[in-house]
């Protein structure tokens, strides 16, 4: 451990960290795939937009994403070009059951999902393992979106999507987790009320992986029409490792004809599957799917795709023509009108209403959690109680949002104001293992500290690696993420000379999900104090 008097010897010899100027935020995006010469690079969204699938309505494509427990869930992105999107709104403000998401539920909560337009309206089916299929409407993406419908409950039941056929008659097509079913690597359709409310039959396996030699996993169906064919778009083969497939018959009980059509091959892109195919007003072809990075979650990329005279897609290169793509890194834009520069957010001044869309807390939010009017221009955090002493694994007051490039850097302004020992609040990089940099009331005095905690091995508790007399007044508190999510936390008094404390931290996933950066605070478990902090500003550059 640091000794206490030791951060004034430390930022005196420390040279200066750069850091953002005064009162503004960044100007640059920490990663952009629109590369401004007509080309865009992979990934299209380095953060972990996971599952994606998108629909295009007229000339604008809307996607979204698995969320798990993280609340709001299903984000909803815009794009007009399919390479610059925005986060514009969540679909889901809390998760269902409310009371079972009040704590969190690492793992659990929204899977893949499926966004459809529909009899003027959207769509939206997403999973929820534990408790069967749900069906979310709005007739504005951008708006609020229904109450969640029940379409089939049961354990197990993952990644449904629908079609309305030409007839009118509706389908739901879905997948299955073994965690809870007992059983996966098989579709199973429904027919489906025209409502979309609630299946009208018992199911049928109509198609079964476990009869294909070397599949596993077969999961995230999306069911199309194209001409006389059915296709149902699927991944297999594991979210690493794995690889993207399609399936096709006449009629849509089957029986299915399979092919690959898109795997790693000589790129550097690993396990390339699960997404959505849309296309554009002049009739090009594009497919949308994650590669899963450790730390950095399942981050989107965008490939060409074309459909073969035989009726088959390719995805990607295919440069000796036998039908299975590989990924492109960079590539042409699509052929669609030329748009603004365009990321989801990082950065927030909290001088807004409510928090910018990239913000979720670990569990569904309670009011007295936050506030951005106790003090305008600031984000105020109550140091509400956390449900254990030795970790914040548990913690549902956690505000984080996506790592959001290979490398960043992210600064806050902390002015702390406990009441209590055991008050604190901070910076903190999230996953199955942790870091956080902050202050805590301690003994009657206010102590700098930085702790580490390995919540999958070891005994799962936090161990404080450096203590120091916390500085005068407010301080800025930083962590610089270099390539390979390695994560060096400072501090400084002044905004200007920024003081490395402890050691580099290796950040990891977490379940299912990648690493977060955000803030916190919190105090003792089962005690009540009025202590509370505020956060100026939080910029990402």
């Amino acid at each position: 451990m640091i000794h206490v008097l030791a951060v004034f010897f430390l930022m005196s010899l420390t040279p200066a960290l750069s850091s953002p100027a005064p009162g503004a935020a960044s100007a640059t995006p920490p990663w952009t795939a629109d590369r401004g010469d007509g080309t865009y690079q992979n990934p299209i969204l380095h953060a972990d937009y996971s599952d994606p699938d998108a629909v295009r309505v007229g000339d604008d494509y809307w996607m979204t994403s698995s969320s798990f427990g993280h609340v709001p869930g299903l984000p909803i992105l815009h794009s007009r070009d399919l390479v610059n999107w925005t986060l514009v709104n969540h679909a889901l403000p809390a998760l269902v059951p409310r009371e079972h998401f009040a704590t969190p539920r690492h793992g659990q909560g929204v899977w893949a999902p499926s966004i459809r337009y529909h009899a003027g309206k959207f769509w939206i089916f997403y999973p929820d393992p534990d408790f069967g299929l749900y069906v979310i409407t709005a007739s504005n993406p951008r708006g609020a979106w229904s109450t969640p419908v029940l379409v089939k409950a049961g354990k197990g039941l993952i990644d449904p999507c629908p079609l309305w056929d030409d007839d009118g008659q509706a389908y739901m097509i879905h997948g299955w987790a073994k965690s809870r079913a007992g059983i996966n690597n098989q579709l199973t359709l429904h027919r489906l009320a025209p409502d979309g409310t609630r299946v009208l039959d018992d199911g049928k396996v109509i198609i079964d992986a476990n009869q294909l030699p070397g599949w596993r996993t077969l999961e995230g169906p999306k069911l199309y029409k194209r001409g006389s064919y059915y296709y149902v778009f699927a991944p297999a083969g594991g979210v690493t490792e794995g690889y993207q497939a399609v399936f096709r018959a006449k009629n849509i009980w089957g029986p299915y004809e399979n092919r690959i059509v898109l795997e790693q091959g000589s790129t550097p892109i690993n396990g390339p599957h699960q997404g959505a195919w849309v296309d554009t007003p002049r009739g090009d072809h594009w497919f949308l799917h994650f590669q899963e990075l450790p730390a950095y979650g399942r981050i989107a990329h965008l490939q060409p795709m074309r459909w073969r005279d035989d009726d088959w897609p390719v995805m990607g290169n295919d440069p000796d023509g036998d039908g299975k793509g590989e990924p492109v890194l960079r590539h042409a834009k699509p052929a669609l009108p030329a748009q603004p520069l365009a990321v989801p957010a990082t950065s927030d001044e909290f001088d807004a209403p409510a928090l910018t869309r990239q913000w979720q807390w670990q569990a569904n939010p309670r009011a007295d959690w936050f506030s951005l009017t106790a003090r305008p221009g600031s984000l105020r955090l109550a140091c509400a109680p956390a449900p254990s002493a030795v970790s914040h694994w548990l913690t549902p007051q956690l505000l984080l949002q996506k790592f959001p490039a290979p490398a960043f850097t992210a600064t806050t302004t902390l002015h702390f104001a406990p009441h209590r020992d055991g008050d604190a609040a901070g910076l903190m990089i999230f996953g199955y293992d942790y870091a956080w940099l902050g202050l805590v009331r301690r003994g009657g005095h206010t102590k700098l500290i930085l702790r580490t905690c390995h919540t999958a091995q070891k005994d799962g508790q936090e161990h404080e690696l450096a203590t120091f007399d916390a500085p005068d007044g407010d301080v800025q508190l930083r962590v610089t993420v270099s390539a390979g999510a390695r994560c060096t936390f400072a501090f400084s008094r002044d905004g200007k000379s920024f003081a490395p404390v402890g050691v580099e931290f290796q950040a990891t996933s977490s379940h299912w999900v990648g690493a977060k950066v955000g803030v916190f605070a919190a105090t003792a478990p089962g005690a009540k104090s009025a202590g509370f902090a505020e956060f100026d500003w939080f910029r990402v550059e």
